[in-house]
C-alpha cells in the first residue's frame, strides 16, 4: 500500500461554504512558462454558515504564490499559511476584497487541467477541480460569482477569448494586446474558460424565438477552417430544438466554440465559450465518417443544452454531478433521436449501457448515480453518472409523460435559476409540477447495481385472464449488500398469434407501462381470447436485465412482428446469445461447431425485408460483441467467446453470401454524399454487408473492398473498405491500403487517429507487436489523449482477441502504459487501467495474470490520487 493515501470525501460531510464570492476579476499575462495571474475577489461571510469568522480556506495546487492583499493592504507571509493543496488566510471582518498574485507554467502542464498549452494555443479545462491550478480560489460548484477577465498577451496570440461578452480591447504600452470579457451570469469556477492563440473562425448568427440575434463563432487552426460547417449547422439545430422542446432560449450576445487537439474529455460547456476536443467538432465528408457526423451533432447539442441544465442551474457539489450530466445526456439523446432514427439511436445507447455501464455496475468501481464518497472526483465522470443517470431521467419522463415532464422541467428552471442545487431538487420539481410522489423512485440515485427482473406468466384459457408476475432483485455491490425494491417502469405489449398487439383494456390500449415497486408483483389482464406472447421492456424503459424463458420460436416471432423496433432488435440479440452460448459449450467440449439454422434464417429474413429502415437492418445483422458476451457471462471464458463468435460470423457470412452481395450491390451507388439520416442508413447497411462478405476471405469479396477503397468519395466508405481489407486476411492488400491511406491523410490529425484505431482494434492487425510499433510511429504522441485512446485504448477496449492473449502479455502491456501515463496525465491513466480491474470475473489462469498486471501498477511507486483510487479498490 502507498504511504500517503488520498483522503476520502463523503457526501454526508457536506457543509455550505463559509464565504461567498460576489465578484471575481481575473487578469492574465500569458507566457509559456511564467503566466502571471492576478485575482481580485469580493468576498463576504456566508449568512447560512453560522457565527464567527473562521479562516478563509482557498484551494490551490502547483502555484507559485507571489503576494496576498486584503482591501489594498499587503498581508505578510507570516499571517497566512500555505497548505499542501491550498491557502489559509485569517479573517477579521465579514466582507473584504482579496487580491492574490501568483505564477503558473502552462507549457509543462501535461495533466491538461487548469491552464495549459496545446499546439501553441493557451487553453483551460477547469471541470471538475482544474481552476485551483490557475489561482487560489474556493474551487467548489456552490460558490458562484460574476467573472470579469482581462487577458494580456503578445501579438502572436491574436485571438483572446473568455466567458461572456467582450467589453474592451486595446494595446499595452509595451506593445502587447489585451481583451476584457464580462460574464453577466454568476457561475462556479469550474465553468471558467480562457483561450489564446493564432486561430481563425467561421461565423453565423441565430435569431431566438423572442427576436434576439446571437452571434455564433467556431474557432480552430487555419488548416481546419473548412471542417466547421457541420458543427455550425448542428449548433443552430440544437438552439432551435431546445426552444421548441424545452422553451429554453440562449441568454448571451455571442456563443463561441473552440477546437483543441489536446483535451481529456469530449467537450466542455463553459458559459458562452465551449471548448471541444477537435475530434468532436471538426468534420467534412472527405475526412469524417457518418458516425463522426452524428457524434458531433450530439456533442454540440449536449454542450449547448448545458447552458440551462448545468450552467444557469448547476450542481451544489460533485456528488450531484448527474444532476447536470444525466439530465443533459437525456436531452442530447432525444435531440439526436429527433434528428435521425429514433430506434437506431436507442439501440446504440442501450448497447453501450449493457456492455460498459452494466460492467461498471458489476465491477469494483460500482457506485450509485449519486455516489456516497470519492477519493478523486475525476474518477466519477463515469457511464453510471452520465448514461445511467440519463436513464433515470428517462424513467421520470416515462412515468410523467412528455407534457408532465415539460411542466416539471419548466418549474425546475424557474425555481432554481442561478442556483447550485441537488438531484433531490430536480425530483421535487417534477413531483410538485405533477402532484406525484417519487419517494421510492429516489432509490435509483442512492442504490448501485443493475436490477434483475425475473418474469413468469400464466394464462387462464377458460376466463381469458393473463397474469404476468415480476420479481425484482439487485446484486450486492461494494458497500451495499442489501437493496430495497426500485420503482421500475416496465413498458410492455402483448402479441397475438397474428403478430399484432392485443388490446389490454376496454379502451383498446395496446401498450402499457407497469409500475414495478415491490419485490414481487403480479399484473392481471382480462378479456384475452388467446394466450399472448409478452413483449417486455419496450424501448428499454428501465436500465435493468429481464429474464423470461423465451423459446427460439418465440424470439423469431418477436423479431419478425414486434411493433416496438427496439424489441425486434433485442429479440434478435437474444436469439444470437442463445446460439453463441451453444457454440461456447460445444467449444469447451471440443465438439464440432454448428450454428443454429434458425439464426441464419432469421438474419436472412431481416436482410430481405425491404420495408425496414436500412440502419435498423444493419443493427439487427450485428452479432453481440465479445465484450457484451463477456458481460453476460457468470465467469468470462475469453477463448470460448472468441472462438464462438468468430465461427458464427463466418458461418453467417457463408450462408448469406448471395443475399449480402445483392444488398451491397443495390445500395452501392455513386450519389453525392449527405450526412442526412436516410443516406447514413443506406451506407451503414451497405458497409455491414461488405464487412460480412470479407469474413469469407474470398477473392471476390477482396475485390469489392478494393474497388470501394480506390473509388470512395467520402470517409465513411473509405474507412469501411479499409477496415474490410484489414480484416479480410490478405496481408499484402491490407499493407498496401494502410500505407496508401496514411500517405493521403497524414496531415489530418483526426484521420490519422482513425487510422491508428482501425489497426489497434483489429483482431487480425492489432497484435501486441503491431500496437507497440504504432506507438513508435512519428504521428503517435503519448501526451495526446486522442492518440492514446486510439492506439492503447483501441487495443485494450475494442480488441478482445489480442488483449486476451493467453500469455497475459496484453494485460502487462496495459499496466506498463498506465504507469507511464500516470506521470503525465492521471485522468487518462485512471481510465486506461479499467480493462484490467475486472480480473475477478475471469476464471483460472487468465484472471490471475490480469490481477498480477494490476498489482504491478500498485507496486510501481507513488500513484496519483486518480489512479490509486481505481487500483486500490480493484485489488480488494
Amino acid at each position: 500500500m502507498k504511504d500517503a493515501q488520498p483522503s476520502t470525501v463523503y457526501l454526508k460531510d457536506y457543509r455550505v461554504p463559509d464565504y461567498l464570492v460576489d465578484s471575481t476579476h481575473l487578469h492574465f499575462e500569458l507566457q509559456p512558462k511564467a503566466t502571471l495571474v492576478k485575482s481580485q475577489l469580493k468576498i463576504r461571510r456566508n449568512p447560512d454558515a453560522g457565527e464567527g469568522l473562521p479562516p478563509l480556506l482557498l484551494d490551490g495546487v502547483e502555484l507559485e504564490l507571489l503576494s496576498v492583499s486584503i482591501d489594498g493592504q499587503l498581508v505578510p507571509a507570516s499571517r497566512y499559511r500555505e497548505l499542501p493543496e491550498g491557502l489559509s488566510i485569517p479573517v477579521d471582518k465579514p466582507a473584504f476584497v482579496l487580491e492574490i498574485h501568483n505564477r503558473i507554467n502552462p507549457e509543462d502542464n501535461t495533466s491538461l487541467e487548469g491552464l495549459y498549452l496545446s499546439n501553441g494555443m493557451y487553453c483551460t479545462q477547469c471541470e471538475a477541480e482544474g481552476f485551483r491550478k490557475i489561482t487560489y480560489y474556493p474551487d467548489r460548484p456552490d460558490v458562484m460569482s460574476k467573472f470579469t477577465t482581462t487577458i494580456v498577451a503578445p501579438r502572436q496570440y491574436p485571438v483572446l477569448l473568455s466567458n461572456g461578452n467582450e467589453i474592451e480591447r486595446g494595446a499595452t504600452e509595451d506593445g502587447r494586446q489585451f481583451v476584457t470579457w464580462e460574464d453577466p451570469f454568476a457561475k462556479p469556477a469550474y465553468l471558467f474558460a480562457l483561450v489564446g492563440g493564432d486561430l481563425q473562425h467561421v461565423e453565423d448568427s441565430y435569431t431566438t424565438s423572442s427576436g434576439r440575434k446571437v452571434k455564433l463563432q467556431i474557432f480552430t487552426e487555419a488548416k481546419n477552417i473548412g471542417k466547421c460547417d457541420h458543427a455550425m449547422r448542428s449548433l443552430k439545430k440544437a438552439m432551435r430544438w431546445d426552444e421548441a422542446v424545452y422553451g429554453r432560449e440562449y441568454d448571451l450576445d455571442i456563443f463561441m466554440v473552440v477546437a483543441v487537439d489536446h483535451f481529456n474529455m469530449g467537450a466542455m460547456e463553459n458559459k458562452g465559450l465551449n471548448i471541444f476536443n477537435s475530434a468532436c467538432v471538426l468534420a467534412s465528408p472527405e475526412t469524417a465518417t457518418d458516425s463522426s457526423f452524428q457524434r458531433i451533432e450530439s456533442i454540440v447539442g449536449h454542450e449547448y443544452f448545458h447552458n440551462w441544465s448545468g450552467n444557469r442551474v448547476t450542481c451544489r457539489d460533485w456528488f450531484q454531478l448527474s444532476l447536470k450530466e444525466g439530465f443533459t445526456v437525456f436531452r442530447d439523446a432525444e435531440f439526436s433521436a429527433d434528428m435521425n432514427s429514433r430506434a437506431v439511436k436507442r439501440i446504440e445507447d442501450v448497447s453501450m449501457l449493457r456492455t460498459a455501464q452494466f460492467a461498471e455496475d458489476a465491477g469494483p468501481m460500482s457506485h450509485p448515480v449519486r455516489p456516497d464518497s470519492y477519493m478523486e472526483i475525476s474518477n466519477f465522470y463515469t457511464l453510471t453518472v452520465y448514461e445511467k443517470g440519463a436513464e433515470v431521467v428517462r424513467m421520470i419522463h416515462t412515468l410523467l409523460g412528455t407534457e408532465g415532464f415539460r411542466k416539471g422541467s419548466d418549474l425546475y428552471f424557474e425555481r432554481h435559476d442561478g442556483q447550485a442545487v441537488t438531484c433531490e431538487d430536480f425530483v421535487v420539481a417534477m413531483e410538485d409540477a405533477n402532484g406525484v410522489d417519487l419517494t421510492q423512485f429516489r432509490r435509483w440515485y442512492s442504490q448501485a447495481g443493475t436490477p434483475v427482473l425475473e418474469v413468469t406468466d400464466a394464462y387462464d384459457e377458460v376466463n381469458g385472464n393473463y397474469a404476468l408476475t415480476v420479481k425484482q432483485s439487485c446484486p450486492p455491490t461494494p458497500g451495499q449488500e442489501e437493496k430495497l425494491p426500485f420503482h421500475i417502469p416496465l413498458a410492455i405489449g402483448l402479441l397475438g398469434a397474428d403478430g399484432g398487439d392485443l388490446p389490454l383494456d376496454t379502451s383498446g390500449t395496446r401498450q402499457v407501462v407497469l409500475q414495478v415497486t415491490e419485490a414481487e408483483q403480479t399484473f392481471n389482464f382480462s378479456g384475452l381470447l388467446e394466450k399472448p406472447l409478452p413483449s417486455l421492456l419496450r424501448g428499454f424503459s428501465a436500465p435493468v436485465k429481464v429474464r423470461y424463458g423465451y423459446s427460439t420460436e418465440q424470439l423469431l416471432f418477436l423479431m419478425r412482428n414486434d411493433a416496438d423496433e427496439f424489441n425486434r432488435w433485442d429479440a434478435g440479440q437474444r436469439l444470437a446469445f442463445m446460439a453463441l452460448e451453444q457454440l461456447q459449450q460445444a467449444y469447451r467440449r471440443e465438439e464440432t461447431l454448428k450454428l443454429q439454422p434458425q439464426l441464419v434464417e432469421a438474419y436472412r429474413s431481416v436482410l430481405q425485408n425491404r420495408d425496414l429502415d436500412p440502419a435498423l437492418v444493419a443493427k439487427m445483422l450485428a452479432l453481440p460483441s465479445e465484450q457484451t458476451l463477456a458481460e453476460e457471462a457468470e465467469k468470462i471464458d475469453a477463448e470460448a467467446i472468441i472462438a464462438a463468435r468468430r465461427f458464427a460470423r463466418a458461418a453467417l457470412a457463408e450462408a448469406l453470401k448471395g443475399d449480402l452481395l445483392a444488398c451491397y450491390q443495390r445500395l452501392h451507388t455513386d450519389k453525392p454524399y449527405s450526412p442526412e439520416a436516410a443516406d447514413i442508413a443506406e451506407r451503414s447497411l451497405k458497409n455491414a454487408c461488405l464487412a460480412y462478405l470479407c469474413v469469407t476471405e474470398e477473392d471476390d469479396a477482396l475485390a469489392l473492398a478494393q474497388v470501394q477503397f480506390d473509388s470512395a468519395a467520402n470517409m465513411t466508405d473509405s474507412a469501411a473498405a479499409l477496415s474490410a481489407l484489414v480484416n479480410h486476411g490478405d496481408t499484402a492488400s491490407a499493407d498496401a491500403a494502410l500505407e496508401s491511406f496514411y500517405q493521403r491523410w497524414q496531415q489530418d490529425t483526426q484521420v490519422v487517429e482513425l487510422w491508428f484505431g482501425l489497426q489497434s482494434s483489429s483482431a487480425k492487425r492489432g497484435t501486441l507487436e503491431n500496437v507497440r510499433a504504432l506507438m513508435q510511429h512519428p504521428a503517435f504522441e503519448l501526451k495526446n489523449p486522442n492518440k492514446v485512446r486510439a492506439v492503447i485504448g483501441g487495443f485494450a477496449n475494442r480488441n478482445f482477441t489480442q488483449f486476451h492473449r493467453v500469455d497475459g502479455s496484453g494485460f502487462k502491456f496495459v499496466a506498463e502504459q498506465t504507469i507511464a501515463l500516470d506521470k503525465l496525465n492521471p485522468q487518462i491513466a485512471a481510465r486506461l487501467v479499467l480493462p484490467i480491474t475486472r480480473w475477478k470475473k475471469y476464471g483460472g489462469d487468465l484472471g490471475e495474470k490480469m490481477k498480477t498486471a494490476l498489482q504491478s501498477v500498485m507496486d510501481s511507486g507513488k500513484l496519483s490520487a486518480d489512479l490509486y483510487e481505481v487500483v486500490s479498490k480493484s485489488l480488494v
